[in-house]
């Protein structure tokens, strides 16, 4: 693993296949996709940053980089893509061996330009806060100490925007200070960005433009009509901490058997068409604060009776749901509309009930926005995740904008699309694939939002047909990768980020063991993660257990080594040997098992998946356990019920949720206060030990994790118990003396591999 952390850290690249089947039909028989999973703005201490424009190959726009074939003498490039002579400018006439720029040094393979001479105003980020009212006053009070410390971390020059919604859609004119003034809109009435700007009187002192689009203070709008709705928040600091002092619960009586009436899509549509009309194409965010499910306007996802459950996944399989599809396709309206003006969409879902995060997805994810599933406003789930937006110091995101991604590779692989927080651009071309896979049928893609940890799954197809002789293998035996980012980073500027790979292929006999020394077993985990969520979604009747079985029986008697009819002769390479183990936890994760998670949830999760780099991804799908004893430091202890003892405490992170669980007998011995005694200073080490590690978790983690805390047979343990392998349940022998058993049918992995073995070697 080591070395495929190593190409990680050099350019934020993991890939399924490090050596590359060579055609089409070995590609298939991988089992495993060719795919990359790339983090386009990760940051890298070591990483020049060149005070000039790149130089682009005339032919297919790529990249000059360290693989280009360099004359010296006749100043000329060649492209590694397309093979097109370039000729070098002559500001590169200098260029010798000895004196190489910077993009042609063999270990600045990944690279970034920043434009020379920019002259555009630097344009401030912009964040309209989008509050729900519709909640309880203990819940409207948890909200409003949230965002009053939110503001006070604001950058001095961002502009903010304050809407406020319950049955009516409240927009506030922050820029009127003398007293607090609001225009109120209908909840249940669609508005067109016409009618909004007629009646918020932006027209009123300069007319209305009789033709073209209205695209801010360059078209058609006058700045001070902006101002009234968006001010920076150094100015408007007072204006808006007093507006939300006072700010109250929906002032609307809601029957006994009614849910509140709630218009959250009308509140959505209003700004980001506000954001549309004063400021198109800036960075600007859309932070919605919603406390409950949609029940007016024109996505509601349930009624306002509450005799009507709120959708279940049963619901959704039955197409039972009256709202679902028209809710899904205003939100993909809505999504259009944002990566149109590039703007995105974060959500703060907090609330016990369901609010619509299976709906609003598609917003969320096209534009690349944060998303944060909590319980209540008070929770530090919450409280914390909003702090670390805006923090500034250590761990900060890295939050950055109107990023395009573009890609480049041999002509013959062709992309198929990409998982992950991104809208396609449409750019057709010879590198587009005729199989499509998340957002594909282009080779360019939009991401209005994106941070220092966004990761992009992109899905390769191999084009070549037959196997090359030797000859031919031996001369150009290397496919080259190149990801383009251009995006503004979170002071403003923008930014060129080049990063270009070169992998070897092989193909025909005695390939297969080159194939296997190249296999990352995490990475591909990740990779059939994103596909099989993608699939769950997308392919009506799939089922998940069965695609993944059939997956891992074909790729373990493809690279397998056994007998026939024997299964123990059945071996796997070192290379392998845990990529059963993660397909046993896959099945068994949040991401295939549905039952128990609501519609909201399982969004919730995928959409992380979908966002976040391996080492996080790995971690949802198979936890780490850590175990703390008198005996030794921290080891890392097997996913398996065997780790708990009475005389262990255990960390588990398993990305969502992190638990320390004590061993009865620790918790007993802190129930009596022994850690407080002068004498067992050890006990108290070994009991602060955990907290400490599991405080480093929490702090460099986005969404920040749920903190469980609990002792062995008590209820919380099912946080635990829920994640280890069963190898000792009620149906088997009695666990060990101070361990425990898990009340399941579910099959232990020594089982699930005794089957893989068996139906392998047939």
């Amino acid at each position: 693993m080591a070395e495929f952390l190593d190409l990680e850290i050099q350019d934020g690249v993991r890939m399924p296949w490090n050596v590359i089947p060579g055609t089409k039909s070995e590609a298939a028989n991988a089992v495993v996709p060719v795919a990359a999973i790339y983090t386009p703005i990760k940051h890298f201490p070591s990483m020049p940053v060149l005070p000039y424009s790149p130089l682009r190959c005339r032919t297919c726009r790529s990249v000059l980089n360290p693989f280009s074939i360099v004359d010296f003498a006749a100043k000329i490039w060649i492209c590694p893509f397309c093979f097109q002579r370039n000729h070098f400018p002559p500001h590169y006439a200098s260029i010798s061996d000895d004196n190489l720029p910077a993009e042609l040094f063999p270990q600045y393979t990944t690279i970034e330009y920043e434009t020379p001479g920019d002259t555009t105003p630097i344009v401030p980020p912009v964040f309209m806060f989008v509050v729900d009212t519709c909640v309880i006053e203990e819940e409207m009070s948890y909200l409003k100490s949230s965002l009053s410390q939110a503001i006070e971390l604001l950058p001095e020059n961002s502009l903010v925007g304050l809407i406020t919604f319950g049955t009516f859609v409240h927009v506030h004119e922050l820029g009127f200070g003398q007293i607090p003034k609001t225009y109120v809109f209908k909840g249940s009435k669609d508005l067109s960005k016409d009618q909004l700007l007629e009646q918020m009187s932006f027209f009123a002192k300069k007319p209305k433009p009789a033709v073209g689009v209205i695209a801010g203070a360059r078209d058609g709008l006058s700045s001070e009509s902006i101002s009234r709705f968006l001010l920076p928040a150094s100015e408007c600091e007072f204006t808006l901490n007093s507006v939300l002092e006072e700010l109250q619960k929906d002032p609307w009586q809601v029957p006994a058997d009614q849910r509140a009436t709630r218009c959250t899509s009308t509140a959505l549509s209003i700004a980001a068409s506000l954001l549309g009309a004063c400021v198109p194409g800036s960075a600007a965010r859309i932070m919605a604060f919603i406390g409950g499910p949609a029940t007016e306007g024109s996505a509601p996802i349930v009624s306002k009776q509450l005799s009507e459950p709120i959708r279940s996944h049963k619901d959704l399989d039955k197409d039972s749901v009256p709202h679902f599809h028209k809710c899904v396709k205003f939100y993909d309206g809505l999504s259009k509309q944002l990566v149109h003006q590039g703007h995105v969409l974060d959500l703060f879902a907090c609330a016990l009930d369901q609010v619509g995060i299976a709906e609003l997805k598609s917003a969320v994810e096209s534009t690349g926005g944060l998303v944060v599933l909590a319980e209540s406003f008070g929770h530090q789930v919450f409280k914390d995740s909003l702090k670390r937006v805006f923090q500034s110091a250590d761990f900060d995101l890295g939050l950055s904008s109107n990023g395009i991604f573009e890609i480049n590779c041999s002509k013959d692989m062709k992309v198929q699309g990409i998982i992950g927080p991104c809208a396609s651009l449409e750019k057709k071309g010879p590198l587009v694939s005729d199989t499509v896979i998340g957002q594909g049928g282009t080779s360019a893609w939009k991401m209005c939002g994106l941070d220092k940890s966004t990761s992009l799954c992109l899905f390769f197809d191999i084009v070549r047909k037959e196997t090359p002789d030797a000859t031919a293998q031996a001369t150009s035996n290397q496919f080259y990768f190149q990801f383009l980012t251009y995006y503004q980073n979170n002071s403003g500027q923008m930014r060129f980020r080049v990063t270009t790979l070169s992998r070897r292929w092989v193909a025909g006999p005695g390939s297969i063991q080159e194939l296997i020394a190249g296999f990352d077993q995490e990475a591909a985990a990740i990779v059939m993660a994103r596909q099989v969520s993608f699939k769950m979604e997308t392919e009506a009747e799939f089922d998940p257990i069965r695609w993944l079985d059939k997956a891992l029986i074909n790729l373990c008697s493809r690279f397998g080594e056994f007998q026939k009819e024997t299964p123990s002769s059945f071996s796997l390479s070192p290379r392998l040997s845990i990529f059963p183990q993660f397909m046993f936890h896959l099945r068994r994760s949040q991401f295939v098992q549905v039952f128990n998670n609501s519609p909201d949830e399982t969004a919730y999760f995928r959409m992380i998946l979908n966002r976040e780099n391996v080492s996080n991804s790995v971690v949802m799908v198979q936890p780490s356990l850590i175990s703390y004893s008198f005996h030794s430091g921290p080891e890392p202890a097997l996913l398996d019920v065997a780790a708990i003892a009475a005389d262990r405490i255990l960390l588990l992170d398993s990305f969502f949720t992190v638990v320390i669980f004590h061993g009865s007998t620790i918790a007993q011995w802190r129930k009596a206060g022994y850690h407080n005694e002068p004498e067992h200073q050890a006990f108290a080490q070994l009991l602060r030990a955990p907290h400490d590690d599991a405080d480093l978790i929490v702090k460099e983690r986005f969404p920040v994790p749920r903190l469980v805390i609990c002792d062995q047979h008590g209820s919380q343990a099912r946080f635990l118990l829920a994640k280890l392998n069963p190898s000792a349940t009620y149906n088997t022998e009695a666990a060990l003396p101070g361990g425990d058993i898990i009340f399941t049918d579910d099959v232990s992995f020594e089982v699930f591999l005794d089957h893989l073995q068996r139906l392998v070697v047939q």
